[in-house]
């Protein structure tokens, strides 16, 4: 049975946390170096942005992890350390400095950056500042939430309790992720520490099969990001037989990882760079699931829809109009659309057609903070849920002077 928890990332045994002002951001009262340590070395996955130009920090991660360990994360915001000449270097270096400090290898960390693309970084205020990074560890994982945030309003952390084997197991994460949000991997930083022992083979396969239904089913601005990544470190403090196969204890594990990914997906859609309200479109009665998946992206990443949102517009038309064009295989005339939310529901659609409705009970149930858009299709079993969030005035305010 699962039971969220508090903790975040120092939920699971054996992990501690930390974030510092270490000067890359000019801000001095916002925290820009942020560490997760296991006090035991842990099996290790991720995926990355699928954006051919990648920073430097997941090149060197990617490398880091190849044999499934790793022990530490390390990320600096400010600087996406991206298209620079050094940035191999500089990642390179600052996992090294903190190994040092550690004491365990500079293969065993992974490193990201967050924060402007094509920017020189300077190692300096990085190996300054890791001396009381370390020194600082502890039950700290608002601290390390925060040091990776850039334009997110708010800290998004999560953490579980459940079962493995008889034995209880804890999960637990914190993620960045306000623009540059768009499926293809999800565009984002997010950190996930389990005590929970599994294989990397387990580990990486439960990652790579999670995030079809998670991360990559949420988008806010439809720009797919360049430094982003999703990684889990697994130390087995938790004292469970090491999941090696598909298993009951593999897909409890798996529930769990869903549970705390499925939550930081509302939390970064829910915090789009301007945004005003979550938006969740369920898609239900497609002919297949990838099916239901286009169609729901589709819905989610369409402007005008956004924009309706955002001014409580009950425009069930470009819900359809995004249907229409998502290639997928679709019988438009058994579409049917409702609106939801904590002020009730609102049938807009039917048959793929309009059907008589309060305008004002439209817009007090869309002026809520967190919108649903039920979409049913009548054509099979297929479902799909994705994430995202209103189109405001002040997104383009936000990315019309993002670098000053």
């Amino acid at each position: 049975m699962l039971k969220q928890i508090q903790g975040g990332v120092c939920a699971a045994s054996g992990f501690t946390a930390n974030g510092i002002h270490c000067g890359i951001r000019k801000n001095k009262t916002k925290r820009d170096l942020a560490l997760i340590y296991s006090q035991f070395p842990a099996t290790a996955a991720a995926v990355y942005t699928q954006n051919l130009v990648k920073g430097a920090p997941l090149t060197v991660t990617k490398n880091n992890i190849e044999d499934g360990k790793a022990q530490a994360v390390i990320c600096n915001s400010g600087n996406a350390n991206t298209c620079n000449a050094n940035g191999i270097e500089i990642a390179e270096q600052t996992c090294a400095l903190l190994a040092e400090k550690l004491g365990i290898s500079p293969k065993d960390v992974v490193v990201a950056s967050t924060g402007v693309i094509g920017q020189p970084l300077d190692i300096t205020p990085i190996a300054n500042g890791i001396p009381a990074l370390v020194d600082g560890l502890g039950a700290h994982s608002d601290y390390a939430c925060e040091g990776i945030m850039t334009t997110d309003t708010r800290s998004k952390e999560i953490a579980f309790e459940f079962t493995v084997g008889g034995k209880v197991c804890r999960i637990g994460g914190i993620a960045k992720g306000s623009g540059m949000i768009h499926p293809n991997m999800a565009t984002m930083l997010v950190f996930v520490t389990t005590d929970c022992a599994i294989s990397a083979k387990m580990l990486q396969k439960a990652l790579s099969e999670d995030v079809k239904d998670s991360f990559n089913m949420i988008s806010i601005d439809g720009d797919t990001s360049t430094n982003d990544m999703l990684s889990v470190l697994a130390n087995g403090a938790a004292g469970n037989s090491e999941i090696v196969e598909e298993n009951e204890d593999y897909f409890a594990f798996k529930k769990a990882l869903s549970a705390v990914t499925t939550d930081l997906c509302r939390k970064i859609a829910g915090d789009g760079e301007g945004a005003t309200k979550l938006l969740e479109c369920k898609v239900t009665g497609a002919k297949t699931e990838a099916a239901a998946k286009t169609v729901a992206k589709s819905v989610i990443c369409s402007s005008l829809f956004k924009a309706a949102m955002f001014g409580a517009d009950a425009n069930w038309g470009r819900v359809l109009c995004a249907i229409g064009y998502s290639g997928a295989d679709v019988d438009v005339q058994k579409v049917g659309v409702e609106f939801r939310s904590n002020k009730g529901t609102i049938s807009v659609c039917q048959q793929g057609a309009g059907v008589p409705f309060s305008e004002e009970k439209a817009k007090e149930i869309l002026l809520e903070k967190e919108i649903e858009v039920l979409i049913s299709l009548g054509d099979g079993e297929g479902k799909a849920v994705a994430w995202g969030c209103d189109l405001t005035y002040d997104y383009v305010k936000i990315n019309g002077d993002y670098r000053t």
